[in-house]
């Protein structure tokens, strides 16, 4: 048996913000955007040349996830976005106005910065050893 993980849902406030941010500061593909009537939409964004797992951008559609934009991890971080030149990409990101809340540490794992998104939820940058 083989299965994966195809997307995670990242609850937002505007589609078109969220992507704007995705591709314009992360960088990120737009994998797909579709109408779905009644203002809803199916939103994909991935890292470039990612062919795995996919944020799917979803709109808050009541005020309990209203609520949690930001922060669905309880202030831990969320997502890990797996690099092979941290340096290149942390400049790249600094450059683009993505907030890191850190300074660059290495770990036993390897080298790592925590960043915050559009909405506050946190991020690790990371290079594996």
């Amino acid at each position: 048996m083989t299965q994966s993980i195809s997307s995670v849902a990242l609850v937002v406030p505007d589609y078109d913000e969220a992507i704007a941010y995705f591709t314009e500061l992360l960088g990120f593909d737009l994998i797909a955007d579709t109408d779905l009537g009644n203002g809803n939409r199916w939103v994909q964004v991935a890292p470039v040349g990612q062919g795995g797992t996919r944020l799917l951008l979803a709109r808050a559609a009541t005020p309990e996830q209203l609520a949690h934009i930001g922060n669905q991890t309880g202030g831990r971080v969320f997502l890990f976005l797996s690099t092979d030149d941290f340096w290149r990409d942390y400049r790249t990101l600094q450059a683009r106005g993505v907030r890191f809340i850190e300074q660059p540490r290495h770990e036993t794992y390897g080298t790592v910065a925590v960043f915050v998104d559009l909405y506050g939820n946190r991020w690790d940058l990371v290079q594996y050893a």
